[in-house]
């Protein structure tokens, strides 16, 4: 609501007239009065339904924004991909069913094998910021404490979710993913074919795809190191211990489509674990208590008065501290 009410003080410096944020602005929301009162037209309200969670919106009213950015026809083929997948979901047998099938996956390496974090890594620079994505879905979805009814509960809930695309990764932490002492589950993503051909560029992307996932799997041992010549110091340095956890999800070409069901995949994943965790997906409280806290702290930043703080030590200094170099930085 900062960032909007911003936009409506930038309008109306040009513009001059409360009149012209009905024609400029639109809003997805639920609440009509609010939006009203902000000056927008309830003509050009989006809703939703009330039990539309922020993580799940995407193919809602609020994908608004995207919808905008790729035409109306992109964004029906990206539904188009959420329902297949919803379809998949609802009638696949459990033995053929995907996000069943990567749900118990998930379950099995957090909570039978220890593994606290699991790796997302596409090959497609247009998926750069999938993970981030999925950060917010599993993470605050499945990030719980306590069941639905209330009580602790007795297995790891969500895995750390992170990554980058594949070569970016290859050049960085790869290095632990083979061979940290930590085991980390990788879901490598690729598509079969390029969007933007160059020569061998793709088949080079999609020989290392499927040469990761072999060296994770079967790794190297000690005589192999030293068969192909390497000094007998190096060897132990050359080792790849093997039976590490990964996936490779592979479609025909990244497409509105495939992308729909992509993240309707990892959303149904999302939902089936929290079923076997026994905790709720759709509710979010830990968000909850910072933004609480921050309301708190405000208008104590710009508290002149220096009123008595009535916070921890650490956050009292913090905001003293705060409050002296932002006024011995003040113009």
């Amino acid at each position: 609501m900062t960032n909007a009410q911003s936009a409506r003080n930038w309008l109306l410096d040009a513009l001059k007239d409360d009149a012209s944020i009905s024609k400029h602005f639109v809003a997805v929301s639920t609440n009509a009065e609010k939006v009203t009162q902000f000056g927008i037209d309830g003509a050009n309200m989006f809703g939703f339904w009330d039990w539309v969670g922020g993580r799940y919106s995407m193919d809602s009213a609020i994908g608004l924004s995207t919808m905008i950015a790729v035409g109306p026809g992109a964004f029906r083929r990206m539904l188009s991909g959420f329902h297949a997948m919803d379809v998949h979901f609802s009638t696949a047998p459990f033995s053929k069913n995907m996000p069943v099938l990567m749900a118990l996956l998930g379950i099995w390496y957090t909570d039978f094998f220890g593994a606290e974090t699991h790796a997302v890594l596409p090959y497609n620079q247009y998926l750069r910021r999938f993970p981030a994505y999925l950060q917010q879905l599993m993470m605050e979805s499945n990030g719980k404490r306590v069941t639905t009814d209330g009580t602790p509960v007795d297995a790891p809930t969500s895995a750390v979710i992170w990554g980058e695309p594949g070569t970016n990764g290859q050049h960085s932490f790869y290095q632990l993913i083979h061979q940290g002492t930590r085991l980390i589950p990788a879901d490598f993503i690729c598509f079969a074919k390029p969007i933007n051909p160059i020569g061998q560029h793709h088949q080079m992307l999609i020989s290392n795809v499927f040469a990761q996932a072999e060296a994770l799997a079967f790794g190297k041992t000690e005589a192999e190191a030293r068969a192909e010549g390497v000094r007998e110091s190096l060897a132990p340095h050359k080792v790849f211990e093997g039976n590490r956890p990964s996936s490779v999800l592979m479609a025909e070409q990244l497409t509105p489509e495939i992308l729909g069901s992509l993240v309707a995949l990892y959303e149904h994943i999302t939902y089936t674990q929290s079923v076997i965790w026994g905790v709720n997906a759709f509710d979010q409280w830990g968000v909850e208590l910072g933004k609480a806290l921050a309301n708190k702290i405000l208008p104590e930043l710009d508290d002149q008065n220096n009123a008595p703080l009535n916070h921890d030590s650490s956050t009292n200094a913090l905001i003293r501290r705060f409050k002296t170099l932002s006024v011995q930085n003040r113009i």
